[in-house]
């Protein structure tokens, strides 16, 4: 079977039920690697134990792709203006890099910062209740509000408004770190929607909240 992105997937059987929002409003996605212990940085800060080999970064090529948004905290935000904007001038970019960073570039970045003073490569820097916020983007943008990194996304995810999770599980154990879901929230009933296994021995897993 084909996904929605024309990757090869098992798709799980539908279950009743109807999207919390309509379809021209905004729903948020959390998208992340992890460990296979859920984690999604070691105990040292380090992703390095990540394999994001060609076919692996392609399918995250089609995942940005898709975005109306995205979501930052100022750590990630950070990390990825650092070198994405200007990644057509690193010798050692492969195609897929480079396709990663034509997409990205110009597509809408909301950073959520109490800290940083102005942002750039088309970014907007809010400070307001992340809530309210939320709520705006919602109405702004349809399609995918994708949001990364761990702590923001454990805001939403505490309160209930996150409508899909999508982890790329890697054949790696941590034994501790930053993890993937944050520690001590309430627990959230999932259903999965379609997986994909890589090459490289990762799995793709797509769930989204029962409600």
């Amino acid at each position: 079977m084909t996904g929605r992105w024309g990757v090869p997937i098992m798709r799980a059987e539908p279950v009743g039920g109807q999207d919390r929002y309509p379809l021209a409003m905004g729903r948020l996605i959390y998208l992340m690697n992890a460990s296979l212990d859920g984690f999604v940085e070691s105990a040292s800060g380090s992703i390095d134990w990540t394999i994001v080999d060609e076919e692996i970064h392609s399918w995250f090529n089609d995942q940005v792709r898709e975005a109306g948004a995205f979501l930052y905290g100022r750590r990630l935000y950070e990390t990825m203006a650092a070198y994405w904007p200007t990644a057509e001038a690193d010798p050692a970019a492969t195609p897929v890099t480079l396709e990663f960073a034509r997409i990205w570039v110009p597509k809408p970045k909301i950073v959520f910062s109490t800290t940083l003073e102005s942002v750039a490569w088309n970014s907007r820097l809010v400070r307001g209740d992340l809530g309210e916020e939320l709520g705006r983007l919602r109405r702004e943008f349809d399609g995918e509000l994708q949001v990364a990194g761990p702590t923001l996304a454990a805001w939403f995810i505490e309160r209930g408004l996150v409508d899909e999770y999508r982890v790329v599980v890697h054949p790696v154990a941590l034994g501790g770190g930053k993890p993937y879901f944050p520690r001590g929230a309430t627990s959230v009933s999932l259903r999965l929607l379609e997986t994909k296994t890589f090459a490289s021995g990762a799995v793709y897993l797509g769930y989204e909240p029962i409600r």
